[in-house]
């Protein structure tokens, strides 16, 4: 796992911090509510420089990765992207990306820790095509702003107006630096990632903050997110989910030709079948439910209670003033209002509407 170099700044700054060798260390500086409240008025910045980067390039490399993701690759211009994903050959989400197209190359931002396991994946499929593969982790130091204000933020930082548009990214001078800009959906709203290599993160992120952004750690970002009901890799998403399962329909196209697990994900749009599905659970206590956490209803026919569900992620809401959490519910059982019991607990979970916070852009789909 790559550390941030933001750490010791992190340290000085009196943050809250979980070991650096862990994705996201940045828990908060101490005011989670300040951070929020950041986040929905003004302008909230995250670290999130222990992404991974995978770079593509070669007269093949856009054939190449266009026969293995699911979004396309060959019709994007550079200067344009998409969120993508590497799935099993059985149609699961292996890898969960965001993918970028330069002048001279094709790139793809992992999740932290995911880039070495991606470059052997793609080399696995590498024969003859003249492309090479380059762990470029180590230049990839991005963070992210979002907020009403985060717009004009970038633009004042930058000089010139922020990007637009989903992926839509450009590469500017910046002092000594070059930074490049990227629009995208991060948390459940507009988001802005900024990139000035690993030599350049500790000013980017003092120049962000001089122009407005406030820090905010993982607790805000995971209020933000599970209100959205936007899955995370790591914690909603790993090989045992199929891509509408975890909601992730923007991330793949069923008209752009073959790549890995295509036929399945086709299957399901045309058959649907689907066993499960990702659910917004309200939670009227405080406590944090971990993951893993069983999700039980009682069958009225017989009185007995049956496993239907498990919870991924838990987040405080300030928008519901309770705990929120995200699960995989059965079909049958995901039906808004809903009650779940939470393990050996006492304690019930009501499945609700998503996206539950006002203004957050919407999952895919409604809940069955």
């Amino acid at each position: 796992m790559k550390n941030t170099p933001l750490y010791e700044i992190h340290v000085a700054a009196g943050g809250r911090l979980r070991p650096p060798d862990e994705p996201a260390p940045l828990l908060t500086y101490g005011d989670v509510p300040g951070e929020y409240l950041a986040a929905l008025e003004r302008c909230a910045l995250f670290d999130e420089t222990d992404r991974g980067l995978i770079r593509a390039s070669g007269a093949d490399a856009g054939d190449f990765l266009h026969g293995l993701l699911s979004n396309e690759v060959r019709s994007v211009a550079p200067g344009l992207g998409n969120r993508t994903l590497l799935l099993t050959a059985r149609g699961k989400v292996r890898f969960d990306l965001d993918f970028a197209r330069t002048a001279e190359t094709f790139e793809l931002s992992t999740p932290p820790g995911a880039a070495p396991a991606l470059l052997e994946a793609l080399d696995t499929y590498l024969f003859a095509e003249v492309v090479e593969l380059v762990d470029a982790t180590e230049e990839h130091a991005p963070l992210c702003v979002t907020g009403p204000a985060a717009e004009n933020v970038v633009a004042a930082l930058c000089g010139v107006p922020a990007p637009t548009g989903d992926r839509a990214h450009s590469l500017l001078g910046w002092g000594e630096h070059s930074l490049r800009v990227t629009a995208l959906t991060a948390f459940g709203s507009p988001a802005w990632r900024l990139d000035a290599g690993a030599g350049g993160a500790v000013a980017l992120w003092k120049a962000l903050v001089e122009a407005g952004a406030r820090p905010a750690g993982r607790v805000v970002a995971d209020s933000l997110r599970v209100e959205a009901c936007a899955a995370l890799a790591g914690e909603d998403i790993d090989e045992g989910v199929y891509p509408q399962e975890a909601r992730l329909e923007s991330a793949f196209r069923l008209d752009k030709g073959c790549y890995v697990g295509q036929e399945v994900v086709a299957k399901i749009d045309t058959y649907g079948g689907l066993n499960k599905r990702l659910t917004l659970l309200a939670i009227p206590h405080d406590d944090p439910v971990p993951r893993g956490t069983s999700l039980l209803r009682r069958n009225p026919e017989n009185e007995e209670w049956r496993e239907v569900g498990v919870v991924t992620s838990w987040a405080w809401s300030f928008a519901a003033d309770s705990g929120l959490a995200l699960a995989y519910v059965k079909r049958r059982h995901q039906a808004v209002g809903t009650r779940l019991r939470l393990g050996d607990s006492s304690a019930e979970a009501t499945i609700t509407a998503a996206p539950l916070r006002e203004g957050a852009v919407a999952v895919s789909g409604e809940f069955e």
